[in-house]
């Protein structure tokens, strides 16, 4: 991969497991493990074109929104 994927208008529209990687700074396998996960335990929503997986971008950041709120919604201990 040529191009550095850092800046949300440098990624395209759809995504791969690569692109989110580079972009949040974690593993290929980390986003592999947070595919497989369904979305209500915090998985990123993702489809299969034949083995690949890949990401609508739009997916990806009410992903990231989500994982916010529910920062914000965890009560203090």
């Amino acid at each position: 991969m040529n191009n550095k994927y850092t800046t949300w208008s440098s990624l395209p529209d759809t995504l791969t497991a690569a692109h989110i990687s580079e972009f949040l700074g974690i593993s290929r396998k980390t986003v592999y493990e947070l595919f497989k996960l369904s979305t209500e335990h915090g998985g990123i929503p993702n489809f299969e074109i034949g083995a690949s997986k890949r990401v609508e971008k739009s997916d990806l950041e009410a992903w990231i929104q989500a994982q916010k709120q529910k920062k914000v919604n965890v009560p203090a201990v």
